[in-house]
Formats: C-alpha cells, sequence, structure tokens
C-alpha cells in the first residue's frame, strides 16, 4: 500500500465521475476541517489475510501517529490509484479502506470517506510545516 497523507486545514470533495461500473450511483459533496487527509493506493500484494492485516496495522500506526502531530481526531480516506502502477482488485481496496475506517472509528477518529470509484473534485488547504504531507510506502 502506498499512502500520501496531508495535515489538512480544509478539504473539500464532490463526485464527479464513476470510474468503475459496479460503484452505486451517488452524488456527494462534503467536507472536513482540521483532518488528516489520506490517499490510499492499495496493491496486488496487499491481497492476502496476512498481507492483509499487517497493511491495516501499519496504516493504522501511520494515521494516528500524524493525527497526534496536530491533535486531530479527524480522518478523511480517499482511494487514490494514482500512486502507482500495480493496483489492487477493486473489492480488496474497498475493503481495506472499510477496515481502515472501521478501526479508527473504535480508536475514537471521525472517519469520512470519498465515495469508492468515482473521481472527485476536491480543494485541499494544508498547514505549511514538513510533516503536513507525507509520503509513506507500507
Amino acid at each position: 500500500m502506498k499512502l500520501l497523507t496531508f495535515l489538512a486545514q480544509h478539504f473539500w470533495w464532490k463526485s464527479y465521475s464513476k470510474t468503475l461500473e459496479e460503484a452505486l450511483e451517488v452524488d456527494v459533496e462534503d467536507r472536513a476541517e482540521n483532518a488528516v487527509v489520506v490517499f490510499l493506493h492499495a496493491e496486488s500484494k496487499d491481497q492476502g489475510d496476512e498481507e492483509h492485516s499487517r497493511v491495516v496495522r501499519h496504516c493504522l500506526k501511520h494515521v494516528k501517529w500524524l493525527a497526534n502531530k496536530r491533535e486531530l481526531k479527524n480522518v478523511v480516506l480517499h482511494s487514490f490509484t494514482h500512486l502507482g502502477a500495480d493496483n489492487a482488485e477493486p473489492a480488496v481496496a474497498a475493503n481495506l479502506m472499510a477496515e481502515i475506517g472501521r478501526r479508527l472509528t473504535e480508536n475514537g477518529y471521525r472517519v469520512k470517506t470519498t465515495p469508492f470509484g468515482y473521481f472527485c473534485e476536491w480543494e485541499l488547504k494544508v498547514f505549511g510545516e514538513s510533516l503536513a504531507k507525507v509520503w509513506k510506502e507500507i
């Protein structure tokens, strides 16, 4: 899994166009203030049970570590398959994203997700410090 994470003052998104035929029809517009915004790219190597658990564990650790830098409790998860060329099957990526979101919620975070299987319009305002933009490969 590859992650591009941001400590965001503001993140707004709106569904734009469906990229997966099996995705539900949605028209979504939402926003988050003072949030960790996580662009996730699930890879084919993330597909086994053992790898799934490892990826989820390391992703949670990274997001919580970053959130603690500014004492943030809001998290936005955004599937972003443009961080590499090796993509997991869509169902695998969706399941990973859902489990990461569920586990963060269980740990007291308020989690939002952009619509899976869609391109979105978005606005992102990021804090200035170096840790506000972090790349992570798991």
